[in-house]
């Protein structure tokens, strides 16, 4: 009896350290070095177009010699022969601005009363919001050409009417970036806890809903604009002005302008997504915190 009992003591503590032995952790995804050379690759991948772009604009009448004649010029305002350039830059800044005009008040309700009243209408939403990310520009214009007849006639031939052509363009960046955002936060609960406190439909939707679903605002507003600037084959086929069409029109004689203007809109587009992101981050922190 004494050798089972010592035997069944031995037993445990024999077991112990295999029990406390763990199996090596898989690690998925590439390693730090890895990482390190696929970020690399993206940084040149993008940094080098826009390298050649600066070094072009900065080249002098002569081979290996370098001036920034041309950017003072565009600054300055002292010719007259960008107008047409700033002309189309505010064109576009106009109609980034009544574009997401339109997205907001339109998509951003729509996306809240179904989510709240109308759930099972979620997959047609997703689907008429996406379709025309598999349209092309083109074809788009032909079935817009004879709407914009009619347009002509009730708001005139304004580059600002462009805007309801580019609401449909950006619809599916929009709606992806809200619906996003929407996944995140329990609505309906949100909606009722304030209906309960007495809450009118407006004040939920203005006080409620919308600050909580400000980050998806902010991306839908930035990835709009950045659309719209870069947008011209609506504008072209439909004989508007904005700033590609503008730079096409000004390459033709003076390609060094036309490829600083384009730097400086790519720039801007990368600087709104940062501070977008930034901001976003800022207040997720904060909330965190509080």
């Amino acid at each position: 009896m004494a050798a089972v009992t010592r035997a069944v003591d031995v037993q445990p503590a024999q077991a112990g350290p295999a029990r406390r032995r763990r199996a090596p952790e898989l690690r998925l995804g590439p390693g730090r070095t890895v990482r390190t050379v696929i970020w690399v690759v993206l940084g040149l991948f993008f940094l080098i177009p826009l390298l050649s772009m600066v070094e072009f604009t900065l080249r002098g009448p002569k081979p290996g010699v370098y001036t920034l004649d041309r950017w003072v010029a565009v600054f300055s305002g002292e010719t007259t022969r960008y107008d047409r350039v700033y002309q189309g830059l505010g064109n576009s800044l106009v109609l980034a601005a009544v574009t997401v005009a339109i997205v907001l008040l339109v998509l951003l309700p729509t996306i809240v009363l179904v989510e709240l009243r109308f759930p099972k209408l979620r997959r047609l939403l997703e689907g008429v919001c996406l379709l025309p990310i598999m349209i092309p520009a083109i074809v788009m214009v032909v079935g817009l050409a004879p709407t914009y007849a009619v347009v002509t006639e009730v708001f005139g031939s304004g580059a600002w009417t462009l805007a309801f052509a580019y609401g449909i363009t950006v619809l599916p960046y929009a709606y992806r970036a809200i619906q996003s955002n929407v996944a995140g936060v329990d609505m309906v609960t949100l909606s009722e806890a304030a209906r309960s406190l007495g809450a009118g439909w407006w004040t939920v939707f203005w006080r409620v809903l919308v600050p909580n679903l400000r980050r998806g605002i902010l991306a839908a507003s930035a990835l709009s604009v950045a659309v719209v600037l870069g947008e011209f084959t609506i504008a072209s086929l439909l004989s508007r002005v904005n700033l590609q069409t503008s730079l096409l029109l000004v390459s033709q004689s003076d390609p060094f302008v036309a490829v600083i203007f384009a730097l400086l809109a790519l720039v801007f587009a990368f600087v709104l997504l940062v501070a977008v992101d930034r901001l976003v981050s800022v207040r997720r922190r904060r909330t965190a915190k509080g």
